[in-house]
């Protein structure tokens, strides 16, 4: 079977070196839209996304995030553009849902030319004082924690090639 889906999710990649370059608002609408649809427990929606493109807040978020890796370096590999996503942990599927969006986002993004990445750390970022203090800025919840963010913006580099897939993970019972 070939269509442009399976086209497209065979095709992305993570990507860690990027264009200083801002990407359009479109773009970055299509992206977030896109995060919104993502399939979530019991229709809920409850995953939140948190935009970062300006620089005081992005400087912020990189030495978070540095310090959790326990580095000095990018975390977010210079991408213009963070999308931070967190969700209720009261919600069964939390992690489940935020995993979607970020997933959903990085196809979409693919899918219109961006270049993105799924970065870790952020469940630690927002258990500190620091995070909470920002996720009380933005107004989200108490109970939310960090997932997980999306690095996103024209890549710096060629694709890499797929990896040959791994023999033996797919069981037919």
């Amino acid at each position: 079977m070939n269509n442009e889906i399976l086209k497209n999710i065979k095709t992305r990649r993570s990507i860690r070196k990027y264009k200083p370059r801002q990407i359009t608002e479109d773009e970055l609408r299509a992206v977030l839209e896109a995060g919104t649809y993502a399939p979530s427990g019991r229709g809920l929606q409850s995953p939140v996304l948190v935009v970062v493109q300006d620089e005081a807040t992005m400087a912020q978020i990189v030495k978070m995030n540095a310090a959790v890796m326990g580095t000095d370096s990018n975390p977010y590999y210079g991408a213009p553009t963070v999308i931070l996503v967190l969700a209720p942990t009261d919600r069964t599927t939390w992690l489940e849902d935020g995993s979607c969006a970020l997933d959903t986002m990085m196809l979409a993004a693919h899918s219109i030319g961006l270049a993105s990445c799924w970065i870790h750390r952020e469940r630690e970022m927002f258990e500190t004082e620091e995070g909470k203090a920002l996720m009380k800025k933005w107004g989200i919840p108490e109970n939310y924690a960090g997932i997980g963010a999306l690095a996103l913006g024209y890549a710096d580099c060629q694709l890499p090639q797929p990896p040959q897939r791994k023999e033996g993970r797919i069981i037919w019972a």
